[in-house]
C-alpha cells in the first residue's frame, strides 16, 4: 500500500466508535503501517457527536484527514451519516448502520428527524451500504456489539486480514464480552457491500 488510507468514524456517545477506532488502528500498526488516530468527543456521555479519524500507511504526517479525503465514512447513525458525507472523497464508501437517535433539537421538538435521509445519501454516494448493525448485534447477544458488526463490514472493504482483526478484538475487548464480539465480527464479515 503506498497511499494512505482513511477512515471516518462517526456516531454518537454510547455506540462505540472509540473502540472501532482502536481496533482498526491495533490491526494498522499489527501489519506494520504508520498509524494515527484523533478522536473528538462532543458531549458523547449525552448523546452529543463522537468523530474518529483513522489514518494509516508507510508513513502518515498528520492525525486530521483532510476534508473530502476519507475513503471510508463508516456512520452508527444515519444522522451523523449525513453529518459528514462533505467529508467523503467524490468515489468515497459510505457504510451506515440503520440507525436513529435523535439529537437535542429534534427531542426538544425544534427539528424534525430527515424521514428520507438513507434515500439522500444514496443519490450522493451510490456506494453506500445500510446495514442493520443493531439486529445482527443483538441476534449474536449483545446489542453493544454493533459497532463490531461494522468493524466486519468495514474490514472486508478495506482488506484488513479477518484474523488480524480477531486478534485486535482479543486485546480490546473485555474477556465477558470477547465470544460476543467475536461472533458480531464474523457476520459483518459476511454482509454484501454496495462497492
Amino acid at each position: 500500500m503506498s497511499q494512505t488510507m482513511n477512515v471516518l468514524i462517526a456516531g454518537v456517545g454510547g455506540q462505540g466508535t472509540l473502540l472501532t477506532s482502536r481496533i482498526i488502528a491495533q490491526v494498522a500498526v499489527d501489519l506494520g503501517y504508520d498509524v494515527k488516530v484523533t478522536e473528538v468527543h462532543g458531549m458523547a456521555q449525552r448523546g452529543g457527536s463522537v468523530v474518529s479519524e483513522v489514518r494509516y500507511g508507510e508513513k502518515v504526517y498528520s492525525p486530521t484527514i483532510p476534508k473530502g479525503q476519507a475513503d471510508v465514512l463508516l456512520a452508527f447513525e444515519k444522522l451523523e451519516a449525513a453529518r459528514w458525507l462533505d467529508h467523503l472523497k467524490p468515489d468515497g464508501i459510505v457504510i451506515i448502520n440503520d440507525e436513529r437517535v435523535d439529537p437535542l433539537p429534534v427531542m426538544s421538538g425544534k427539528m424534525k428527524y430527515p424521514e428520507d435521509i438513507i434515500d439522500r445519501i444514496v443519490q450522493l454516494k451510490p456506494k453506500t451500504t445500510v446495514v442493520n448493525a443493531t439486529k445482527t448485534a443483538i441476534e449474536c447477544g449483545n446489542v453493544k456489539a454493533a459497532n463490531v458488526v461494522l468493524v466486519g463490514i468495514l474490514s472486508k472493504v478495506i482488506g484488513l486480514p479477518p484474523e488480524k482483526v480477531e486478534e485486535a478484538i482479543r486485546k480490546l475487548v473485555p474477556p465477558k464480552a470477547l465470544e460476543v464480539n467475536l461472533a458480531a465480527f464474523r457476520r459483518g464479515v459476511e454482509w454484501s457491500v454496495n462497492q
